[in-house]
């Protein structure tokens, strides 16, 4: 047990290092004020009040809930029939499949992403798809719809993985048992296969809503600074404004919501998995 404590002890300081000191000195700045270091500074609250009391920053916050939770939907919806179609085929099939889902994420989101924009662009591919098509595109970059697609994409291989993954685990002779009771094929599809699916599913939510909620260069990106996130918000603070301690609390905010969401989903899968051994 000793030997094995010295190996961790590695991972444990990059931890403390890289993850867990950052995470103090958010927290400090948020709670300070005028960035004034250790030495000299004054405990205070208003950047948390400042942010709860503006209604353009609750928009923005709600805005960002909305969006996260409409990808979160979409990647479900389209991930599953997808995953359930990998997790039917053999080994050697199946591998390929996975294979091809997870080729795109090889490439850097950020280049992924900037390729969306030439496409969507009023003279790019698509535009000119519908144009030869005699359909009225309209405009097709810098608003939700482009966000939305932006972050789908980007997103939904995680939740195919996880799903895919469940129904990989599942014991196949269920299936059988359903069949040989009389279930016809959406009974034993809904009955069976989708409770144990579940937590897959529930995976897969934790895989997109968190990072969707929190994105700040897809909307950015995509959205052309109409379609303004939180990620936006405290990237500006940050970068633009120079006010660490307000971008700090908002930071904090965001984590809290990120660990409230984080537990609810928890909260859910041993719920279901409860209810699975009883």
């Amino acid at each position: 047990m000793k030997r094995f404590s010295q190996l961790a002890m590695p991972y444990i300081v990059w931890c403390v290092v890289l993850l867990l000191l950052p995470m103090l000195l958010i927290a400090f700045y948020s709670v300070t004020d005028d960035g004034n270091g250790i030495v000299s500074f004054s405990l205070t609250l208003r950047h948390f009040t400042k942010f709860f009391t503006d209604p353009d920053f609750l928009l923005i916050l709600w805005r960002s809930l909305k969006i996260a939770f409409k990808t979160t939907v979409i990647c479900v919806v389209l991930a599953y029939p997808v995953a359930y179609f990998i997790s039917s085929n053999d080994d050697k099939t199946r591998n390929m499949l996975v294979l091809i889902i997870t080729l795109p994420t090889w490439i850097n989101m950020l280049v992924r992403t900037y390729a969306w924009v030439g496409l969507l662009s009023n003279d790019g591919l698509i535009s000119k798809i519908f144009s030869a098509l005699g359909i009225g595109s309209g405009e097709l970059l810098y608003t939700e719809g482009a966000v939305l697609l932006g972050m789908v994409y980007n997103l939904i291989p995680f939740m195919i993985l996880q799903i895919n993954t469940s129904l990989c685990k599942m014991d196949k002779s269920l299936l059988e048992a359903a069949s040989d009771l009389g279930a016809n094929g959406f009974q034993t599809f809904w009955r069976v296969t989708f409770p144990l699916s579940l937590p897959g599913v529930i995976s897969g939510i934790s895989l997109v809503f968190l990072p969707a909620v929190s994105s700040f260069f897809i909307p950015k990106l995509l959205g052309g600074g109409k379609y303004f996130l939180i990620g936006n918000v405290i990237e500006n603070q940050f970068i633009t404004v120079g006010e660490w301690n307000f971008g700090s609390a908002i930071s904090i905010i965001m984590a809290a919501v990120m660990m409230l969401s984080m537990y609810l989903v928890r909260k859910i899968e041993k719920v279901n998995a409860q209810g699975d051994r009883d």
